[in-house]
């Protein structure tokens, strides 16, 4: 380690997290258990944005690409500690996080479609993921509600999700239960450093003294003041655009998580069904646009012709942290006590028990796990400096 963590220190250190989303209301969790005092710190309420707008969708393994080889490798590992880490935290806030096994269906509607899907799903079996290739017939005899507009399927047994509101509901009573200060509504000005160590933030009101400081604020990650602009992350907002429509919870229109060419389609226990979402390069836009919505529900309908018949129930714009190799920024920022947990793109929610899991390992013990070298800011040197800034 070339800072400080972990080294010549009779105690836990102090740490301070800028961020209430997933990611970093996990991290502060896994820092609490194990004996650190922890405070975290949310320009808006807790998990007011991408931990908000998000699906819920553990996909490791449909949607894993190419150009994205050790990002699959880390979003496979976290896909394995998501039954644990969602028991645990169910216990901790007695609370349930939905998390449901029933597994995903990647579509395909036309022959061009089909070749595309045989391409990834070939690719993806090489990562060892486990794909079942479905006739038109066995896709609509797991789910009847698909139309007649069907060239085939590909079947994920280990593509999960979870209820992403209720993780963040869960995540901070379990917080609030191992003795982290939340502070809601309380934005972050700056990183404080002297004598060439982070020390802690500055806020409105004054500073907050810390041994470690850790960036975790999703696409508003780059707009933290007090680095120099080699340590900036170089995340920027990719504005996204869903909606919830209500099925009968008594006969849901869909069970399994349902991804067609357009959009993915995810049904809760409480009878939402989730249609998302628009890849924008619209920086911190919130509108919704008649082109957002008309996409969503267009490519909902070419696959489930039935959704035009299900009320709407909610529309809403989210800002996922992006880099522009769509993986996440993890580990030290050049500046010593100043550490880095965002960019998480479309990946959060997914990745929140790995991140937790390694960045308290380089918290406490001062060692930087192996997976986090892939992901680290050092990869971008020479080049961004943060579009999220403003």
């Amino acid at each position: 380690m070339s800072n400080h963590l972990g080294e010549g220190r009779a105690s836990l250190p102090s740490v301070a997290i800028i961020g209430g989303g997933v990611v970093g209301l996990g991290l502060a969790w896994r820092l609490a258990q194990r004996g650190c005092r922890v405070d975290l710190f949310e320009r808006d309420r807790l998990g007011g944005g991408a931990s908000h707008a998000a699906a819920g969708m553990l996909a490791a393994g449909v949607e894993s690409e190419p150009s994205e080889t050790a990002l699959h490798g880390l979003a496979a590992h976290s896909q394995t500690l998501w039954p644990e880490f969602a028991a645990e935290l169910e216990t901790a806030s007695r609370m349930h996080v939905e998390l449901r096994r029933e597994g995903t269906l990647r579509l395909a509607l036309t022959r061009d479609d089909a070749e595309q899907l045989r391409f990834s799903a070939e690719f993806q079996r090489g990562l060892g993921v486990q794909l079942d290739w479905l006739s038109p017939a066995e896709a609509r005899r797991r789910e009847p509600a698909l139309g007649t507009q069907l060239a085939g399927a590909v079947f994920s047994p280990n593509d999960h999700q979870v209820d992403n509101r209720l993780v963040v509901q869960a995540l901070a009573r379990a917080c609030r239960g191992a003795g982290v200060g939340l502070h809601e509504e309380e934005p972050v000005l700056a990183v404080h450093s002297r004598d060439g160590l982070a020390r802690g933030v500055v806020l409105e009101d004054g500073r907050h003294e810390a041994d470690v400081v850790v960036i975790a604020a999703g696409a508003w990650s780059g707009a933290i003041e007090g680095l120099e602009a080699p340590m900036r992350p170089p995340v920027r907002p990719v504005k996204g655009q869903m909606l919830a429509l209500r099925m009968d919870k008594g006969e849901p229109l869909l069970r399994h998580v349902v991804w067609t060419p357009q959009v993915y389609l995810v049904p809760r226990r409480d009878g939402r069904l989730l249609v998302g979402a628009t890849v924008e390069e619209r920086g911190f836009d919130n509108d919704l646009t008649a082109g957002g919505v008309l996409a969503l529900l267009d490519g909902a309908w070419r696959a489930v012709p039935a959704v035009e018949d299900l009320p709407i129930q909610e529309m809403w714009v989210g800002h996922r942290p992006g880099c522009r190799d769509d993986a996440p920024v993890l580990g030290e920022s050049g500046l010593p006590g100043l550490l880095l947990a965002t960019g998480h793109h479309r990946n959060g929610v997914l990745l929140t028990p790995v991140t937790a899991e390694l960045m308290a390992a380089l918290i406490v013990e001062g060692r930087a796990d192996e997976r986090l070298a892939p992901f680290a800011l050092a990869r971008f040197a020479g080049g961004l400096a943060a579009a999220g800034a403003s």
